[in-house]
């Protein structure tokens, strides 16, 4: 049986990396396309070495995109979460470093003219339901990937991207504050469990008599530690109105500590099992917003600020990630946020053609570009 080629663009987005597909050059039949793109990335293999995953979740990592239907949004995208070393793709939260590359791909596919210095692509996000706009730098009449903006757990500069939410609260819980509580205490540790686009439980690191500030390595390295994370997750889940989570990756569990570098708060936080190197975007929007959140686990630990525009510095070991929120009538209302992206890599990725044969046919982008499709044995 020969290879499947596959049309698919490699980016990174923020500090992950995922491979970027029209959802037309995939199955429509769900279960087939996780097999499909389990195919791509390499899993279930701790090394991911039959594939283009990189061995880490943070580079295990697929957005699928397609013209919107929405008279709001241009672009609807789909994140989709391939596990490393398990059969499975979750589907069950949003991705905020990946969505930093959905607009640069929506103009490189032609599903979004360029239209001047600037090209707003307005996202609606199917994962939770939210939408999300991307202003994306295109001079000269295309995406412009250089530039001198640095974010922390990424070498070098590059141009940056803005992205703003309108509404992300309560987007996979269906309330800022799933269990209706700013504290809760479960097997005896008080925390916050919050939702402002992921669904994070906030603990004191000093009620695990940690500091902290300890490398993840060494957090992970413990295993009595995470055996009591995991314990309070499982009981969490039902409570956030997730369900059970043994088989999801949500909520990620936050040790909040003073922060020590000029920040509003010091994390360490697991995804769900391993310390993160640093935070994701929506992980930081959601810790972020605890902080302005009274009564909440960061009390006497967070830096905030005053007025009705807060620029919260969450940081992580790695540096910081800075999150911009808006406040009305002292309630959150919107969010904003600095990323960077770049194209990698521009052309097919191959499957074996028994796992999918194949059905998309020669033709060409909206914008004119030529794209070579896959068709059944494709040498």
């Amino acid at each position: 049986m020969h290879q499947t080629r596959i049309p698919c663009l490699q980016m990174r987005g923020g500090t992950s990396k995922g491979a970027y597909f029209l959802a037309e050059d995939l199955p429509a039949d769900p279960a087939l396309r996780d097999q499909v793109l389990l195919a791509v990335m390499g899993s279930p293999d701790a090394r991911q070495i039959d594939g283009i995953g990189g061995a880490d979740s943070l580079t295990s990592k697929v957005a699928i995109v397609q013209l919107s239907q929405r008279a709001d949004a241009d672009v609807d995208y789909l994140f989709a979460q391939v596990v490393v070393d398990e059969p499975r793709v979750d589907y069950g939260q949003n991705c905020g470093n990946i969505l930093a590359g959905v607009g640069p791909f929506a103009i490189e596919r032609g599903l979004v003219p360029v239209v001047g210095e600037e090209t707003a692509v307005r996202i609606f996000m199917e994962n939770t339901g939210q939408i999300a706009v991307a202003h994306v730098p295109t001079p000269d009449g295309q995406v412009r990937y250089d530039g001198d903006t640095q974010i922390d757990g990424v070498p070098g500069s590059a141009a940056p991207l803005v992205i703003e939410f309108e509404d992300v609260a309560g987007s996979s819980c269906g309330a800022l504050l799933p269990t209706g509580n700013a504290l809760d205490r479960i097997d005896g540790i008080e925390l916050t469990c919050i939702d402002n686009g992921m669904p994070v439980i906030l603990l004191r690191a000093e009620d695990f008599d940690l500091s902290g500030y300890e490398l993840p390595a060494a957090l992970n390295d413990n295993s009595e530690l995470k055996a009591r994370l995991e314990s309070i997750r499982l009981k969490a889940g039902p409570l956030m109105k997730l369900g059970d989570v043994r088989q999801r990756t949500v909520p990620k569990m936050c040790l909040i500590a003073a922060p020590r570098a000029g920040g509003a708060l010091n994390t360490r936080t697991f995804i769900p099992h391993r310390c993160h190197a640093s935070i994701g975007v929506f992980g930081a929007v959601s810790a972020a917003s605890a902080c302005l959140v009274e009564g909440s686990v960061t009390a006497g630990l967070a830096v905030t600020g005053k007025g009705d525009l807060r620029r919260l510095s969450v940081e992580h070991p790695t540096g910081e990630f800075t999150v911009e929120l808006r406040l009305q009538d002292g309630q959150l209302a919107g969010c904003g946020l600095v990323r960077t992206a770049r194209l990698l890599f521009d052309g097919f990725v191959c499957i074996p053609g028994a796992v999918w044969s194949g059905c998309v046919q020669l033709g060409r982008t909206r914008s004119g570009h030529v794209r070579s499709g896959h068709t059944e044995n494709t040498p």
